[in-house]
This record gives C-alpha cells, structure tokens and sequence, in this order.
C-alpha cells in the first residue's frame, strides 16, 4: 500500500467517503506544512506517512461515534498547524469551522493551506481563548470544541468549554495517560458545567501507541468567571 492508499484506508475506516480530490487536499496540505515548517516551528513530524497517520488520521479519528458531522459549527483551540480542525474540514465540507490560535504566524500559514485547498466556511482568530471564551460573539456559540494539545485536561477545559453552547460537546484528543487525566478532571468539570460522556479508543495503523477521544457533554452555562485571565488556568487550574 502506498501512503495515499493508506491515508484512503483510514479515512473508510470512519466510516467518510473519500474522493480523490479530498485525497489531493490532504496531500498538498502536507507538502505545504513540509515548506513552511523550514522556517517556523508547526510539526516535529514531516515524513509522509508519519503525517497521515499521526496527524491527520489523528485528527479525522474524532469523527468517531458521530458527534462531529457535516451540520455543526466546531471551533478549534489552540489549532497550532490546524489540527484536528482542517482535516476534519477537508473531509467535512459543510461544516463552519473556526481556527483560533495565539500566534500570528500559525494563522497565517492557516490561512494559506486554506485558500490553497480551496477550502470554504473558516474563520481565523488570532488571540487567546482566554479572551475570545469571554467575548459575546463567540461565547457558548459553538456546536463543538476541540483541542489536540498537550496542556493538561483541566486546563484546556477551562480554554474550550466556554465556547461550546449547552447541550454542544467538548471533544479532546488525548494519549495513552487518559484516564488518570479524567480523575484529575472532576473539580474543573463540576465547574465550568459538563459532564463526562464517554472514552473512545482509537486503533491508528502502524502505530502500538492507542489514542484517545474524550468526550464531554455541556449540561448547563458555565459561570461568567470562567475563563479567568490570560496565564491563570494553567498556573492555576481548577481543582
């Protein structure tokens, strides 16, 4: 099997129609990160294969189980190289999306794999969530949250969980440490107005190492206090 064909392989297995010109999208949005990862820092991964597994079959992974779909608007946070917000796109072309990262330079290249792809229904925001999950015009706006980063559960929940509307869901993807993560979680979960819906483990080819999705289900307003100021969640997250 070819990289292409692996990438096609995995996609069917969740259950999308792939196209070949979605293919051909997925494959120039790697080449594009490849250019532009010689001079700014998006990926530690580069290699073919290695991005159509662990980043963008990643990402697609989180249409598992149906809660992202092509009707919801989704707003992805602290997207970095537009992970899992532009795979999902490309396979999902009605969907609104909404990419919002604190480095000017992320959004650019964003912007660029964008119109490169011809990819319509994106809104770029250059900020923090800290500010934007406070601003009238996005706050409790949003079908779904994501977030594909490292910082720790209770944290991004305090940078995603402001955005989603209730009765939307926050969607995290997570690796192997997953359910300590969760334990750790409870305090920050009663707070902002979620709860806890399900665990799904993803099976990604070639790889030993499992990923998780963490899905969680807003059940009420999250307090106007939250999110505090721009550096407090993550000195100081919710316990």
């Amino acid at each position: 099997m070819n990289n292409l064909e692996i990438l096609r392989a995995g996609i069917e297995e969740f259950n999308l129609e792939v196209t070949d010109e979605k293919l051909q999208k997925l494959k120039k949005y790697r080449e594009i990160l490849v250019e532009w990862n010689k001079v700014m820092n998006l990926t530690g991964i580069d290699e073919e294969k290695d991005v159509y597994i662990k980043h963008f079959l990643d990402s697609i992974s989180a249409v598992t189980n149906g809660y992202i779909n092509d009707n919801i608007s989704l707003i992805d946070v602290g997207t970095g190289a537009g992970f899992p917000g532009l795979p999902l796109k490309v396979c999902l072309d009605n969907m609104q999306l909404t990419l919002l990262d604190s480095l000017n330079k992320r959004i650019n290249f964003l912007q660029e794999v964008s119109k490169e792809l011809d990819l319509e229904g994106i809104e770029f925001i250059h900020g923090r969530a800290e500010d934007f999950g406070k601003s009238e015009e996005y706050r409790e706006q949003f079908d779904v949250a994501t977030a594909r980063a490292v910082a720790g559960l209770p944290i991004l929940m305090e940078f995603c969980v402001p955005f989603v509307k209730v009765g939307g869901y926050f969607i995290c993807l997570k690796g192997p440490n997953a359910n300590l993560e969760l334990e750790e979680s409870q305090a920050a979960m009663d707070a902002l107005g979620i709860e806890f819906v399900e665990k799904i483990d993803i099976k990604l080819p070639d790889l030993e190492l499992n990923h998780n999705i963490l899905v969680f289900k807003k059940i009420k307003n999250t307090p106007s206090k939250y999110p505090r100021k721009a550096g407090k969640p993550s000195k100081n997250p919710i316990k």
